[in-house]
C-alpha cells in the first residue's frame, strides 16, 4: 500500500529557497559540483559500511556517477549507486537545513550587492543540495538505502514549500535526482545542461579528481556493413586521479584551487598550500589547506573541525578531529595513511600511535608554513587578522606547541596605529630603563589608548602593547615572559616609573596624605579594597587598579554574560597627588570638611575612574544626581 506524505520545508529552509531562486544569479553551473560531490560522498560511505557488514557488501556493485540528459524532455538525471537514503533519512536531510547559521545566511544574502551574489554563499553553508533550484522548476528524488527493501521518492514542484515523500518501488540501491530544468537564458547565466559540451566542461572544471567515474552516455555512430549503427557508449568525463598522490608538477595551481573548494565546500582560494609526504615506518600522504576567509562559523561548536581521512584512498572519515589539535581547526585537508585499519574508530584513533605521529608531523609542518609566511611577509596579515585569536588559543591550550607559536604573535600598540608588532621587534626597541614588556587589556583600541592608565609609560616613552582579544587573558597565564622579559599588565600591580626623586616624593607625600587616603577608603569600602597614591598618572586624577593575576573587568564581564559566575572583584583606586582635583579635595579634608563632600567627591572620582575605563557604573543615577549637585554648586 502507498505511503504518501505531503510536507512543508521548515520557514528557514522556504526563505533559502526562495532567496537561491532569485537572487543568485552567477555561477549557477555549480549546482553540478555539489551534486556530483553529494554522489561521491555516498559511493564513500557505501564502500566503507560494506567493509563491515558482509550484508551490504553484497549490494556493491561497480561504484559510478552518471549524468543522463533528456533534451526532448528538458531533463538532467544525476545518479549514483552509492549508500543511498532511508525515508527517514530523506525526511531528515532533504527537508530540514540542519546547520547553525542558516538565518545568518539568509541575512547576508537579503543584504548582498548583486555584484557579490555567488556560489560561494552556498558552499559556506553546506546546503549544496539546494543549488539545484537555481536552474530546475522541478526536482524528483528516488533513492534506497542499502540493506533495505524499498525505495523513497521525492518530489519538489514549483514554489509552494511543499514536498512530497511517497513509496518509490522496487529500485536499486543509490539515487537518482532528476532536474526538470528552465529554459536556457544567458540573461540568466542559465546555460542548456542537456548539452554534452557543456557537461564536460563543467565537470573538467570542477569534478575531475572526483575518485570515482562521472559518466556521460554519448550517441556513436558507425558503419556496419555499409550501414549506419547508432549506439549509446559512456564516456568517462573526469580524470579520477588522487590529486595529492600525482607528481606536484604534473598538478596546475588551479586544479589544487578547486580540490581544495571541493573538500572545504567554498569558493575562496588557499592562502597556503601544504604537500607532504612521509615514508618508512609511518607511510602517509597529506595535502592541507589554509583558506583565505575564516568559515562564519568557526568559533561556534556547530562547527565541523578535522580532516578528511583516507586509508589506501579510501576515504574512513569525512572529519577526524584527531589529525590536528583544535587551534588549528581552520586548516583544511585530506590525510592518506596506509597502514591504518578500514574499520577504525573514533576511539580507536585517538589512541592509535600512528596517528599520534601524523598528528605532531602536520602541526609542525603548519607551523614552519606559518612560520615562513611571517618572515617573508607575504600574506601573514590576512592570516593573522582570520586566524590570529586560535593561534593564541594554541598557546594557551597545547603546550608541546607553545614555543614555537609564541613568535607568530602580532599585537597592536601604542608605537604606531597602522602597525602590529611581535613580541621580539618590541623588546629590541625597548628603550633603556625599561625591564618589562607592558601590556594593558580592553574591548577594542579606542577604548584603551585613552586610557588613564597609559599616561606614565607614555611619558617615560615605554611601548604598551594592546591586548584586544578575549582569548588574550587566558594566552597570557601560559604566557608570562619572553626572552628573560616579564609580561606586566599596566593596570594592575604597584606600578613605579618615577626617577628616584619622585619616589622619594611619593613616599613622603604617602604619609602626608595617609589620613586623607583613609577617610576616602572608608567612604569607598563598598566599591574598592584601598585607596592609594601613584606616580603612573600625569593628567588623570585617578584611576582603578587591579591586583596581579587578576582577571581584568573586561574579561570578567563577558565571563558574566556566558552564565559563569564570577563574583564581583574589588580593585584598588590609585590616586593623582598633584593633580588639582586631588590637591583641593585634600585641602578641604584638612580644613574638616569630612563629611558629605568628603563622600560624593569620592563618588564622583571613582565613577570618573569606570568612566575612563570604559566600565559600566555601579549607581549611573546616583553618579548623575552627583554630578549635578556639584554642577549646582560651581555655577
Amino acid at each position: 500500500m502507498s505511503h504518501t506524505q505531503t510536507m512543508k520545508f521548515e520557514a528557514e529552509t522556504r526563505q533559502l529557497l526562495d532567496l537561491m531562486v532569485h537572487s543568485l544569479y552567477s555561477n549557477k553551473e555549480v549546482f553540478l559540483r555539489e551534486l556530483i560531490s553529494n554522489a561521491s560522498d555516498a559511493l564513500d560511505r557505501l564502500r566503507l559500511e560494506a567493509a563491515t557488514d558482509q550484508a551490504l557488501a553484497a549490494e556493491q556493485s561497480d561504484p559510478e556517477i552518471r549524468l543522463e540528459p533528456n533534451a526532448e524532455s528538458r531533463t538532467l538525471t544525476i545518479r549514483d549507486n552509492g549508500i543511498g537514503m532511508s525515508r527517514e533519512e530523506l525526511i531528515s536531510n532533504i527537508g530540514t537545513i540542519a546547520r547553525s547559521g542558516t538565518q545568518e545566511l539568509i541575512d547576508r544574502m537579503r543584504q548582498a550587492k548583486p555584484e557579490e551574489m555567488s556560489a560561494e554563499l552556498i558552499g559556506q553553508f553546506g546546503v549544496g543540495f539546494y543549488s539545484c533550484f537555481m536552474i530546475a522548476d522541478r526536482v524528483e528524488l528516488l533513492t534506497r538505502r542499502a540493506g533495505e527493501e524499498k525505495a523513497s521518492r521525492w518530489e519538489y514542484a514549483g514554489e509552494s514549500g511543499e514536498y512530497t515523500i511517497s513509496d518509490g518501488g522496487r529500485a536499486p540501491v543509490g539515487t537518482s535526482i532528476t532536474l526538470h530544468l528552465k529554459d536556457a537564458d544567458a540573461d540568466d547565466g542559465i546555460e542548456d545542461y542537456t548539452d554534452a559540451t557543456v557537461l564536460r566542461r563543467i565537470v573538467k572544471k570542477y569534478s575531475d579528481f572526483v575518485r570515482y567515474p562521472v559518466k556521460l552516455p554519448v550517441r556513436r555512430e558507425e558503419q556496419v556493413d555499409g550501414l549506419p549503427v547508432i549506439s549509446l557508449e559512456d564516456e568517462v568525463l573526469n580524470s579520477m586521479k588522487a590529486i595529492w598522490l600525482r607528481p606536484a608538477d604534473e598538478v596546475e595551481d588551479d586544479e589544487y584551487n578547486e580540490f581544495y573548494r571541493h573538500i572545504s565546500h567554498g569558493w575562496d582560494e588557499p592562502i597556503e598550500r601544504i604537500s607532504m609526504k612521509a615514508e618508512g615506518r609511518f607511510e602517509y600522504q597529506a595535502l592541507l589547506f589554509i583558506p583565505s576567509q575564516a568559515p562564519i562559523d568557526l568559533y561556534s561548536q556547530a562547527y565541523r573541525r578535522g580532516l578528511q581521512l583516507y586509508v589506501r584512498n579510501v576515504k574512513i572519515m569525512e572529519h577526524c578531529e584527531g589529525l590536528l589539535p583544535d587551534y588549528l581547526r581552520f586548516v583544511k585537508g585530506v590525510v592518506d595513511a596506509q597502514d591504518l585499519p578500514l574499520n577504525v574508530s573514533r576511539e580507536m584513533l585517538q589512541e592509535n600511535r600512528q596517528v599520534t605521529q601524523i598528528r605532531k608531523a602536520l602541526t609542525k609542518k603548519i607551523i614552519d608554513t606559518l612560520l615562513a609566511a611571517k618572515e617573508a611577509g607575504e600574506h601573514y596579515d590576512e592570516i593573522w587578522r582570520s586566524y590570529g585569536a586560535l593561534i593564541k588559543e594554541g598557546i594557551a591550550s597545547h603546550q608541546e606547541s607553545r614555543d614555537k607559536l609564541v613568535p607568530l604573535l602580532l599585537f597592536e600598540s601604542t608605537a604606531d596605529p597602522e602597525a602590529k608588532v611581535d613580541l621580539a621587534t618590541y623588546v629590541e626597541r625597548m628603550p633603556e630603563g625599561q625591564e618589562e614588556i607592558y601590556y594593558i587589556s580592553g574591548e577594542r583600541r579606542a577604548a584603551v589608548e585613552s586610557s588613564p592608565h597609559l599616561e606614565a609609560f607614555s611619558r617615560r616613552g615605554f611601548e604598551v602593547l594592546f591586548m584586544l582579544d578575549s582569548v588574550d587573558e587566558f594566552m597570557l597565564h601560559h604566557l608570562q615572559d619572553f626572552e628573560g622579559k616579564t609580561l606586566r599588565s599596566v593596570a594592575q600591580g604597584e606600578v613605579d616609573l618615577g626617577e628616584e626623586k619622585e619616589k622619594e616624593q611619593k613616599e613622603e607625600r604617602q604619609k602626608e596624605f595617609a589620613p586623607f587616603l583613609e577617610a576616602l577608603t572608608e567612604a569607598l569600602k563598598d566599591h574598592v579594597k584601598e585607596v592609594r597614591l601613584t606616580t603612573r598618572l600625569t593628567t588623570s586624577p585617578a584611576c582603578l587598579v587591579g591586583a596581579e593575576g587578576e582577571l581584568s573587568p573586561h574579561i570578567a564581564r563577558l565571563m558574566r554574560q556566558n552564565r559563569m559566575d564570577i563574583p564581583e572583584i574589588k580593585r584598588d583606586m590609585e590616586l593623582n597627588p598633584t593633580h588639582d582635583v586631588v590637591v583641593r579635595l585634600k585641602q578641604h579634608f584638612d580644613d574638616g570638611d569630612r563629611g558629605e563632600t568628603l563622600t560624593d567627591s569620592a563618588e564622583l572620582l571613582l565613577g570618573q575612574a569606570l568612566l575612563a575605563e570604559n566600565a559600566p557604573l555601579p549607581d549611573p543615577a546616583r553618579f548623575a544626581k552627583l554630578l549635578t549637585r556639584l554642577l549646582a554648586k560651581v555655577l
